[in-house]
């Protein structure tokens, strides 16, 4: 299942890119964004993971093939719970997934970025 993301470029002195894909379900995979010409993101995860439900970050540069992203001390941005981490690998192209959960998994994934 793929799920659409929903975003929104500020414009102006303090550009910053949002995206957000919401209530993603057990292998349901977002749609994926360009976001390359933002280097510094910032990954928030909330909602319900059900039993064992986990949610990935994945980047690419042809949109075909994609790797897990990791964190500023090298850990995949992984998610097994809600919280947050930096991400300052810059892919041309950003997306969710989600793995491992059950019939009550819905999680929201929420990326900001700052305009350099």
């Amino acid at each position: 299942m793929t799920t659409t993301h929903a975003g929104t470029h500020l414009i102006g002195e303090d550009s910053v890119l949002r995206l957000t894909w919401l209530a993603l379900p057990n292998a349901g995979n977002g749609v994926y964004a360009d976001s390359g010409r933002y280097s510094d993101k910032t990954v928030q995860v909330t909602g319900t993971f059900g039993s064992a439900g986990s949610v990935t970050i994945k980047g690419s540069n042809d949109a075909t093939n994609w790797v897990t992203m990791n964190d500023t001390d090298n850990n995949a941005l992984t998610f097994t719970s809600a919280g947050g981490k930096l991400c300052r690998e810059n892919y041309r192209y950003i997306r969710p997934e989600v793995t491992a959960g059950d019939g009550t998994t819905s999680l929201n994934v929420y990326i900001s970025a700052p305009a350099k």
